[in-house]
């Protein structure tokens, strides 16, 4: 954070922050001068903003044109939002409705990036995993046709998941239950991706009459491991950035970076953790990516209890309705315990 500013210099960066997220266009202090509550004439209000901008908080696009805030800027302004960003009763009322029914993590996450998309006009992000109560309960495989198995797996939680895997070598229903058996006999407790690595593992050891069960089982968990892991991961409003988005080489990478669903996860992790209470506000995300520093990260752990099963988040660029979006995110964040333990809201 910049240090801080006086009561009149913070009034002018916020309305500059505001007027320009509502109209993407730069601010003069003949707008504000006829719009602040003070009287201010726009001589005051150029030496403030001047001084604004000397403090790295605003930006001159042109040189004959108003400014605009800097990502120091909007950093001050959302730091100043902290606590006090309350979701409205109509947007309260339009998130209840959309999560009407559900008591699905799966589906929850789905709906999750869609109303986020739609409150935020930026990218909303849901990730779905983590936590002791996904870890596997029990698995069950059952052969449908050639290279191709149903895997019924229930998680510590008791939700129910059911995929339908593609295998490179067919396998017979024999070796389905055998696979079946041993998982549930050897790794009750843990994530698919652990099980993965710990059979990669005794496959190299074995080397024995078990070595193809071993093989099988590996092929299996491997698969089911892969299939959660790319429908766990839900996005949706990259044509919002089409639409806002001027720089369109920025674009392109930007939309490059969503099209691979392992880089977003890894986007997410590198700024949320199951520790913090409260959204969290990134702006800048050239840390993670460095071809996103001029983009923003509004988002939250989802939690059941005090375990974390999963992030929400909206990425859009700087110019974000920032009030709106990190009281979005709070609501479902919070609603997210709710919906999973009462199936209605």
């Amino acid at each position: 954070m910049p240090a801080p500013i006086g009561r009149r210099e913070e009034e002018i960066l916020t309305a500059i922050v505001e007027s320009y997220i509502s109209t993407g266009e730069p601010v003069g202090s003949r707008t504000l001068a006829r719009t602040n509550r003070e009287g201010l004439s726009a001589a005051t209000i150029r030496n403030v903003m001047a001084d604004l901008a000397d403090a790295g908080l605003l930006e001159q696009p042109h040189t004959s044109a108003g400014r605009v805030p800097s990502l120091q800027g909007y950093r001050y302004y959302v730091e100043k939002l902290s606590g006090i960003a309350k979701i409205s009763q109509a947007d309260e009322r339009t998130i209840n409705q959309c999560f009407q029914g559900t008591n699905d993590i799966q589906d929850f996450m789905e709906r999750t990036s869609h109303i986020l998309s739609l409150m935020s006009g930026g990218v909303g992000v849901a990730i779905a995993g983590g936590g002791a109560k996904s870890a596997l309960e029990h698995v069950h495989f059952q052969k449908l046709a050639d290279h191709r198995v149903l895997a019924v797996v229930v998680s510590k939680g008791g939700f129910v998941r059911d995929r339908v895997l593609r295998l490179e070598r067919d396998l017979p229903q024999s070796d389905l239950d055998l696979a079946g058996r041993y998982v549930n006999e050897n790794f009750r407790g843990w994530t698919m991706d652990s099980i993965r690595q710990e059979l990669a593992r005794r496959v190299e050891q074995e080397r024995s009459e078990y070595n193809r069960l071993m093989q099988s089982i590996g092929d299996l968990c491997g698969a089911l491991a892969t299939e959660r892991s790319s429908q766990g991961v839900y996005v949706e409003g990259a044509s919002n950035l089409v639409l806002g988005e001027q720089d369109s080489q920025r674009l392109q990478e930007m939309l490059k970076t969503l099209e691979e669903k392992q880089r977003i996860v890894e986007l997410l992790s590198a700024y949320l953790d199951a520790r913090q209470e409260t959204v969290r506000v990134v702006i800048g995300l050239q840390d993670a990516m460095p071809n996103m520093g001029n983009f923003v990260l509004i988002g939250a752990p989802a939690r059941v209890g005090d375990e974390m099963m999963g992030s929400l988040a909206v990425i859009g660029p700087s110019r974000m309705d920032y009030q709106h979006t990190i009281s979005a995110v709070s609501y479902i964040a919070s609603l997210f315990n709710k919906v999973l333990n009462d199936s209605e809201l």
